[in-house]
This record gives C-alpha cells, structure tokens and sequence, in this order.
C-alpha cells in the first residue's frame, strides 16, 4: 500500500506541474525557462512514478 499512496502522491504533483505549466503559458509574457523548468520536474516525475508501478 505505502507504493501506491506514493504513487497517487506523485501523481497529485505532477498534476499541480501540469496546471502550473498550463498557467506560465498563458501568460502574455511567458518565462521558457520557468516553462522549462517545471517541464523537467514533470518529467522526473514521471519517471519516478514509472519505477515505482514496475515495483508493484
């Protein structure tokens, strides 16, 4: 149970990314590298939760 409480954790995060990702995009003056950024936490994220369901 304690992988797939992080998983949906994980999850739950990478959403809020998503949103954030969404809102910088929107802007009128968009910061890439802000984009970028949190782009790459999505990514990490992902992969952490890849691993972790390959474990389950």
């Amino acid at each position: 149970m304690a992988i797939d409480a992080r998983i949906r954790e994980l999850g739950n995060r990478r959403r809020q990314l998503d949103a954030a990702i969404h809102q910088e995009e929107t802007r009128p003056m968009a910061d890439s590298l802000q984009i970028r950024t949190l782009k790459r936490q999505k990514l990490r994220l992902k992969e952490q939760i890849e691993s972790l369901q390959a474990q389950a």
